[in-house]
C-alpha cells in the first residue's frame, strides 16, 4: 500500500462523518491531486471489499461502514440513560448512607413522604432491593443497595462513598445546609464573655 493510500485510510477511519474527496485531500496534505485521492479511494474500496468493514460512497462523500452482511452482529438493545427525579436521587443516597433503612426512616430523613413509585424506580434500576424485616412492632421491611449500585457508580464498597468533606470540596452541598452548619458552629463556639 502506498503512503497516500495509507494516509487516506487513516483519515477516513478517524473521521466523525463522511468526507468529500477535497476534504480528504486537504487532510493528507495539499500535494496530492484529487485524481490521486480518487485512485487511493478505489484501491481502498477493492482492498476492503471482502472484509468486515468496507469503504462506501454516499453521494460525493466517503466513509467506512460495517459490511452489510455483518450489520446484524452490531445491533444491540440500547440502554436508555436513567434520569432520576430529585426524590429518587435523595432516596438512593439515604439508602446508600444509612442501609439497612426502612421507608419510614427514609421519609423522616427527607422530611417528606415518599411517592409511590420512588422505590420502584430504584428497584427497577437494580440499585436497591428489599432487605430483612426489622424485629420491631409492625416488622417493617428494610431497603439496601445492590452490587449493581456499586458497579454503576464505580464503587468497590459503600466505604468508598464520598464523605461530608468530599461533598463540600466538590461544591455539592446546598448553600442552605452550609449556612445552617456555620450557624451551629457559631452557636457552639465560646464567646469572650464565656471567659
Amino acid at each position: 500500500m502506498s503512503a497516500l493510500v495509507r494516509a487516506v485510510e487513516a483519515v477516513l477511519f478517524a473521521a466523525a462523518e463522511p468526507m468529500t474527496v477535497e476534504a480528504i485531500r486537504r487532510h493528507v496534505g495539499g500535494e496530492a491531486s484529487a485524481a490521486e485521492v480518487r485512485d487511493a479511494l478505489d484501491t481502498l474500496a477493492e482492498h476492503h471489499a471482502e472484509r468486515g468493514f468496507q469503504l462506501a460512497r454516499r453521494g460525493d462523500r466517503w466513509l467506512f461502514q460495517t459490511a452489510p452482511d455483518l450489520a446484524h452482529l452490531l445491533r444491540r438493545e440500547r440502554d436508555e440513560p436513567r434520569r432520576l427525579t430529585r426524590a429518587a436521587t435523595e432516596t438512593l443516597a439515604i439508602i446508600a448512607y444509612h442501609e439497612p433503612v426502612t421507608r419510614a426512616e427514609v421519609e423522616a430523613i427527607r422530611g417528606v413522604a415518599l411517592s409511590r413509585g420512588t422505590l420502584d424506580v430504584l428497584m427497577e434500576a437494580g440499585w436497591v432491593r428489599p432487605g430483612r424485616r426489622r424485629e420491631v412492632p409492625g416488622r417493617p421491611l428494610t431497603y439496601v443497595t445492590t452490587p449493581d449500585f456499586l458497579a454503576s457508580f464505580g464503587l468497590e464498597s459503600l466505604r468508598d462513598l464520598p464523605g461530608l468533606a468530599d461533598l463540600r470540596a466538590a461544591g455539592l452541598l446546598d448553600p442552605v445546609d452550609l449556612g445552617a452548619e456555620r450557624m451551629e458552629m457559631r452557636a457552639e463556639a465560646p464567646t469572650d464573655e464565656d471567659g
